[in-house]
């Protein structure tokens, strides 16, 4: 026993399933990145530091503040967190000093995972106790890593051990 109200609903499903594309693409410029598919930058090999990241930490400190930004490899700066800033400046005794260290890690993690950035590659060293060590344990705190994913390698159908895709979903 259908109603009048069950067939127009179907009928509606089946004319909005028709005229959907059976293909769909993402245009977003850092899908490729987040399915770890992308191509990491090798940068010269008589480069120290070396460039093999998409996304990289830079903590800068100078005579008056300490900024926090996250670098993508191509476009530059994407997101940044100063103690400068008002909102955050009115709430320090000192913009330089432990406390703001661990608060600055405190709203650049939540700032990044808003951005949707959860991995990031960081290369400082900090010192035992150290200011900078509590901004980097607030930030890992906050739900960031600290270190890339490796790029996806395509196994060869010889090969004894096959990675799980990452765009794959096994539950």
């Amino acid at each position: 026993m259908y109603s009048l109200r069950n067939i127009s609903l179907s009928s509606q499903w089946a004319r909005f399933c028709s005229s959907a594309p059976a293909e769909f693409v993402n245009r977003n410029p850092r899908n490729l990145e987040r399915l770890r598919i992308a191509r990491k930058p090798d940068g010269y090999h008589l480069e120290k530091p070396g460039r093999k990241y998409w996304h990289k930490l830079i903590l800068t400190r100078s005579n008056r503040t300490v900024t926090a930004q996250v670098i993508h490899f191509i476009n530059g700066p994407v997101i940044e967190a100063k103690t400068s800033e008002w909102a955050l400046r009115k709430q320090l005794y000192s913009i330089t000093d432990t406390c703001a260290y661990f608060n600055l890690g405190r709203i650049f993690a939540q700032r990044c995972l808003e951005c949707g950035i959860t991995e990031m590659y960081c290369d400082i060293k900090p010192v035992k106790g150290g200011k900078v060590e509590k901004f980097l344990n607030e930030v890992v705190n906050g739900g960031v890593k600290l270190e890339e994913p490796d790029v996806y390698k395509k196994p060869n159908p010889w090969d004894q051990f096959r990675p799980e895709k990452p765009w794959e979903v096994t539950e």
